[in-house]
């Protein structure tokens, strides 16, 4: 018998779907933990440089 979509069996298809949410899954959370990378070091900058603008300010 050719190797065909015919052939596979449910436990050959639930195996799939899994594999496919955990590659979906991990790409979100890649994808997510950049973003908040991102996001964070960019406050993180405005803030230092609003930080070295009010100590210059200071009498």
């Amino acid at each position: 018998m050719a190797m065909g979509m015919a052939s596979k069996t449910a436990g050959d298809w639930a195996f799939t779907a899994f594999t496919t949410g955990l590659a979906g899954g991990t790409l979100y959370f890649a994808w997510a933990c950049s973003v908040n990378i991102y996001r964070g070091l960019s406050w993180h900058n405005a803030h230092k440089k609003e930080m070295a603008v009010s100590t210059k300010q200071a009498p």
